[in-house]
């Protein structure tokens, strides 16, 4: 199966942008929704935030205490790198069996992560693509959509690698800065991957 990695820093517009290929037909693997999922269901990454963060990382009903583990990492990157060590190769397993359902089914399958190049997940991937947006229109974006201020926004930005790093590594590029239109850039791609995976 042919995939294609899909990312861009914080309020880069990458979701609407796997919208548009969710409507060409194009199924799309969200890791950061799948993150939330495996964390309360993948046994193996249970039994290691146990290990790592504590019996209390986890209520008696199983869900997850998301406040202690919070708590742990939030201002602590080396904890927040223990922890992206756990949860990144379960949702890499949790991806390879999504995959399997869709067998010669679709011409090639998406893969969103806002973290695709830093957890090294792109190398599950044939091809990539950056959605790139201006810094201060993502930070428009964001304070208007969540509510929260320029520097959270700037502290979220901050843990991703710079956007020039990820164009430089992405294969292609979808600029999405409200003044070139996105569609016809999805429209051409999705011909090229549809090429690409006829071919594999």
């Amino acid at each position: 199966m042919f995939k294609v990695g899909i990312t861009g820093n914080i309020g880069s517009g990458k979701t609407t942008v796997c919208k548009i290929f969710e409507v060409l037909g194009i199924p799309v693997f969200y890791a950061d929704d799948e993150a939330k999922k495996v964390m309360v269901t993948d046994d193996l990454l249970i039994a290691g935030i146990k290990q790592t963060f504590g019996n209390e990382s986890y209520f008696a009903d199983g869900a997850l205490n998301r406040k202690h583990i919070a708590g742990i990492v939030f201002n602590n990157n080396n904890e927040l790198i223990k922890l992206n060590a756990l949860v990144h190769p379960a949702v890499f397993r949790s991806f390879d069996k999504w995959v399997l359902q869709f067998d010669s089914k679709v011409p090639y399958v998406m893969k969103e992560a806002a973290l695709l190049f830093e957890s090294d997940s792109y190398k599950m991937c044939d091809r990539t693509i950056m959605v790139s947006a201006p810094l201060d229109l993502r930070i428009k974006r964001v304070t208007q959509r969540d509510g929260i201020s320029v520097e959270e926004v700037q502290s979220r930005n901050a843990r991703q690698f710079a956007e020039e790093k990820k164009c430089a590594m992405a294969n292609n590029l979808i600029i999405n800065d409200d003044t070139e239109l996105v569609m016809p850039q999805v429209l051409k791609l999705h011909k090229l991957y549809l090429s690409l995976a006829s071919n594999k």
